[in-house]
């Protein structure tokens, strides 16, 4: 029997063994950068196709690694491997393929540092960040084993009939696309494959081109645990073009898809056409973007909630779907909690997360996303008042670095208040009072995360009920999730409304059988 789920221990960096260790992680992975890495299709390395790199945003003249640049015919290779996979795998008892989970999450552990480091480099994560990112993927696939375990056979929970034998199974769909992000390019990808193939599902998996060495860490590490050939296929390239194919092909079944709100709706009419050939109708589990609300009203501790809203504002460059995008201040505390976030906001390190523990701010992920970010200053500039940062910072090495920036007075209906920045921007916003700071948090087409900071219990209790959003938090920040803890999705158009992390997600994964016998 399992122990009960613990969430994975974060390492604390202020212990200069700690710091030892992580450096070395660093060398490590330092040594390896710029080999080339093949696609993955039924156990066989393809080699000899074109190639991209993948690049430090520090210095972009690194290379991390080389891949392949595949194709549609690698992709329908892929899927066509999966679906004969699944022949088999499904079959496979759950105990079994929990195993490989534990065993994979067990390697992990051992090799934490070295996968944190691989994020240092390859995305950018300051270590805190790229460390926590580890612990949750452990987390998942320590979770989902013992969730596995417990779902796949429900027959106890149905209600007694005599003279019948009942059964509810939980079974496979067959296979699946996984599509996961860069921002969390080690946790997401790590429960996204785990999810899916704990519950006997096969996968064609196609990272993020921002971030696939360390994805190939990922798919590794359950090939190393003898995972069967065919059941994981790892695919790279364009998403227009690889990752259109994987969904739209008539074998795939399900489609597991973290990113953008644009490319989530992409999918999701994609999903919903039913293509020649095809014989069921596709589940499309998406999580999109966010545009979080932080509302302080005037009985909160304002360097409480300053500190809240820096922290998730800030971390990991404000490249998180749950980032506090928004501040909204009622207008009896605004100034107070304005000048500690600008306070705070200044005083952040930046620089390359490689080069120290102390770095609190690397660079963006890539030029697209720099330019992007910076255009959205610009609009911060004419809709509101800049308080701090709004520039990028030159280096020589030429890193996509960008001051932590704060607007004020920003209007609730601008741009900068509506739409998904994905960097290290916050728009500050004036509410008259807490019943309008509440409607402001709720005037986005996005419901994924929000905070409120208050000390009156009447107002916490409204927020419970009518702040709408998949993750509310009362009295703390708005980022840092846990697996088990604090199961993590959201409504409208931040996706899907699953909940990643939580009692129900493998649930999607699955399709229900009922069998009666009479006796």
């Amino acid at each position: 029997m399992l122990p009960p789920f613990a969430n994975e221990a974060l390492t604390d960096f202020s212990q200069p063994a700690a710091q030892a260790a992580f450096e070395a992680a660093l060398a490590q992975v330092h040594a390896r950068l710029g080999r080339s890495y093949p696609l993955v299709i039924d156990g066989r390395e393809i080699h000899g196709l074109p190639e991209f790199a993948s690049s430090n945003p520090s210095q972009p003249a690194q290379a991390i690694g080389h891949f392949a640049q595949g194709g549609a015919d690698p992709a329908d290779q892929a899927v066509a491997a999966a679906a004969r996979a699944f022949e088999t795998w499904k079959r496979t008892p759950v105990s079994e393929r929990a195993s490989y989970l534990l065993r994979a999450a067990a390697e992990m552990r051992r090799r934490k540092h070295e996968f944190s480091a691989m994020m240092v480099l390859e995305v950018g994560k300051p270590w805190n960040e790229a460390d926590a990112d580890t612990a949750e993927a452990i987390d998942f696939l320590e979770y989902y084993a013992r969730q596995a375990l417990r779902i796949t056979d429900s027959s106890a929970q149905l209600t007694h009939s005599p003279g019948e034998a009942l059964g509810l199974y939980y079974i496979p769909l067959g296979v699946g696309a996984v599509i996961p992000p860069w921002n969390f390019p080690c946790a997401i990808p790590t429960g996204m494959l785990g999810s899916a193939l704990v519950t006997g599902n096969t996968v064609v998996f196609k990272p993020a081109e921002q971030s696939p060495a360390i994805a190939w860490m990922a798919a590794e590490l359950f090939w190393q645990q003898g995972l069967p050939p065919g059941v994981l296929n790892f695919l790279t390239g364009p998403g227009e073009v690889v990752g259109a194919r994987m969904v739209e092909h008539p074998l795939t079944r399900f489609v597991s898809f973290t990113g953008s709100r644009e490319v989530g709706i992409h999918i999701y009419e994609t999903t919903a056409r039913v293509q020649p050939g095809q014989r069921w109708l596709k589940r499309a589990i998406l999580e999109m973007g966010g545009k979080e609300g932080s509302l302080v009203d005037e009985t909160a501790d304002a360097d409480e909630a300053a500190a809240g809203i820096v922290t998730s504002a800030f971390g990991f460059q404000g490249q998180k779907c749950s980032a506090a995008s928004r501040a909204i201040l009622v207008d009896a505390i605004y100034d107070r909690v304005v000048s500690a976030v600008v306070e705070r906001a200044r005083s952040l390190r930046v620089g390359a997360p490689e080069s120290s523990h102390s770095v609190q701010m690397g660079p963006v992920v890539d030029a697209e996303a720099m330019q992007r970010i910076l255009r959205y200053i610009e609009i911060g500039r004419q809709d509101g008042v800049l308080l701090c940062g709004g520039h990028a910072i030159e280096t020589p090495e030429g890193g996509y670095f960008i001051e932590p920036t704060v607007f004020g007075d920003i209007p609730p209906n601008s741009r900068l208040a509506q739409e998904e920045v994905f960097g290290p921007v916050l728009a500050v916003i004036r509410a008259r009072d807490f019943e309008h700071g509440l409607e402001i948090a709720n005037n986005t087409e996005y419901g994924l995360t929000g905070a409120l900071y208050s000390a009156r219990r009447d107002r916490l209790e409204t927020a419970r009920r009518d702040f709408h959003v998949g993750n509310l938090y009362l009295n703390r920040k708005c980022t840092g999730a846990m697996v088990g803890v604090n199961p993590f999705g959201g409504f409208d158009m931040s996706g899907t409304d699953s909940k990643a992390g939580g009692p129900d997600y493998l649930l999607l994964f699955t399709q229900a059988k009922s069998v009666t016998e009479r006796l």
